[in-house]
């Protein structure tokens, strides 16, 4: 909305000073300090308001040391992770932008099943919450969504490399050469030389028409995945937020370069026309889980709940889809991918070992894996540093893989 009316009032009156609204990089940076602003200003309000309304964690009894000490900790946080992601966005984001607009549905749609989870778990006093079929049900809908769009949308187009060097076009021509743009599946295998991949090879014994079946199965599979590894990953104080804010980071780089045609060609990586606005999202995206820490860090003030861990996954989700970097999501959500793996692993020994023995065996002491480390006497702030540092070295890694081909 401040995009708009900066504009308006540049090209009107030439007002000083409001031509830096053209900027992605200013609107970046003022989403990214007013996401900040609101999570710390406002979350201390909303955690007082959840304590009236005794909207406490029921602790389940799992052996760990400290574990009983959070019972009647505020929970449902993630309202104002998801506020202080969608105010600053629509301040400060062109809202007709079609990843924009697919972004804020995916947030709002996977917040308000994760709420629904939380509400029934808090105020009906049930500890399983809302049941998982209609958890799955949930976000199947809203990879749905997210996979129809990117490839039925006209707006969704990539263009691999300009005909001529960047040097060479004339500044009245970027424009032009920015807006062009082909329909495509194609996505970025990381590590490889020729780094392209067209899921519709997957089927190209099938007519291309039937591609939309496969790449939409796909997008649902990886919504799916993500949202589900980011609220596995939710379960001590700080790790899920910390270790989102570092892959947002590391997807709002990735959508800043991709968006632009000059830094693209540099890199010989695919240009995305229009992708520049994700730039917006994703920094108020990563003031939000930032300014979130100021209250979930060690020992928590409040917890996010399902409200916020689903929506964050799915965020990084859609975010990785639109970049074309979904296949990078084991490396840059290594965390969540080892945290969902450990409890795949842990679940199928247990029952295998189960009819082959009579007796279920474990691999972990406890699982997802940072329970594990618990188990271990390890207090939990060292387990959730340590989990950040191997989140900085995986987004290091990715990053890398911008030359490293």
């Amino acid at each position: 909305m401040l995009y708009y009316l900066f504009t308006y009032l540049d090209k009107k009156f030439d007002l000083i000073g409001a031509g830096v609204f053209q900027y992605i990089s200013f609107r970046a940076g003022m989403a990214a300090v007013l996401s900040l602003l609101i999570t710390i200003l406002f979350g201390k309000r909303l955690i007082d308001f959840l304590r009236r309304k005794q909207v406490g964690e029921d602790i389940r009894d799992l052996g760990l040391e400290g574990q009983m000490q959070k019972k009647g900790t505020p929970t449902m946080g993630g309202i104002i992770i998801i506020a202080a992601i969608l105010v600053p966005t629509l301040l400060l984001a062109k809202l007709d932008n079609v990843y924009i607009i697919l972004l804020i549905i995916a947030t709002v749609g996977l917040g308000l099943i994760g709420f629904l989870d939380d509400y029934i778990k808090v105020f009906r006093k049930n500890k399983e919450g809302l049941a998982g079929r209609f958890k799955i049900v949930g976000q199947v809908v809203i990879g749905l969504i997210v996979g129809l769009t990117l490839y039925f949308n006209d707006h969704v187009v990539i263009r691999e490399q300009p005909s001529v060097a960047v040097t060479e076009i004339q500044a009245s021509d970027l424009n032009s050469l920015a807006e062009t743009g082909v329909k495509s599946t194609k996505t970025t295998v990381p590590f490889l030389k020729n780094n392209e991949f067209d899921y519709a090879s997957l089927i190209s014994w099938l007519d291309a028409d039937y591609t939309w079946i496969i790449y939409t199965l796909i997008v649902v599979l990886i919504v799916t995945a993500v949202s589900n590894g980011a609220n596995m990953t939710d379960g001590i104080d700080g790790l899920a937020a910390g270790t989102s804010a570092i892959i947002g980071l590391t997807l709002a780089i990735f959508a800043y370069l991709s968006g632009r045609v000059d830094f693209s060609n540099y890199l010989n990586i695919m240009y995305i026309p229009n992708l520049g606005e994700l730039v917006i999202f994703c920094t108020a995206f990563v003031g939000a889980c930032l300014g979130f820490l100021w209250y979930n860090s060690y020992p928590a003030q409040v917890f996010m709940g399902d409200t916020g861990s689903l929506s964050m996954g799915g965020i990084i989700a859609v975010v990785a889809l639109a970049v074309r970097k979904e296949l990078m999501i084991p490396v840059l959500c290594g965390i969540f991918f080892v945290e969902s793996l450990s409890v795949i692993l842990q679940v199928s020994y247990f029952r295998y070992t189960r009819r082959k023995y009579g007796e279920g065996r474990r691999i972990f002491l406890m699982s997802p894996l940072h329970h594990h480390f618990q188990k271990k006497n390890i207090h939990e702030s060292k387990i959730v540093t340590r989990f950040w540092i191997v989140g900085i070295l995986l987004a290091i890694v990715s990053l890398a893989t911008l030359k490293l081909r």
